[in-house]
């Protein structure tokens, strides 16, 4: 069986949004018990990541990290149509990924015990994302 629905999903502007509850849900309304689960994200400025779900700091020192790789407004960026944010954006979605895939087994994600599924918000301003579900299994 393969089941595919979007997720929509506000953001308040630069930070990890966890989406793990979206997520079991879809699977708990799917009634999927063993498969594969498969999100892609449909914008060019966010991305998803399996990340840290116990300690927020271990989010917080991801985020301080990123801005020291790729700053807002760093005077070799060209595409800065939308603000100094613009392109950092762009790069750190690049850097880290657009979609995931992980099991399910049981009815439920097989994640690690630590582990959440995260929209992760480039730009500094609100914005809609959607991320597409699509499910394999039965």
């Amino acid at each position: 069986m393969v089941i595919q629905q979007q997720l929509q999903i506000e953001t308040r502007g630069r930070n990890t949004y966890n989406i793990t509850p979206q997520v079991e849900q879809a699977i708990r309304q799917a009634d999927i018990t063993t498969g594969i689960c498969q999100l892609f994200i449909h914008h060019t400025s966010a991305s998803l990541i399996l990340c840290e779900n116990a300690d927020p700091t271990v989010r917080s020192d991801l985020e301080g990290f990123m801005a020291r790789l790729v700053p807002d407004g760093d005077r070799h960026f060209d595409h800065t149509l939308e603000g100094p944010d613009d392109m950092a954006a762009h790069i750190r979605s690049i850097l880290t990924k657009m979609d995931l895939s992980f099991p399910i087994s049981r009815g439920h994600p097989a994640l690690g015990t630590w582990q959440g599924i995260y929209l992760w918000e480039h730009r500094t301003h609100p914005h809609r994302r959607q991320v597409t579900l699509t499910l394999y299994g039965e």
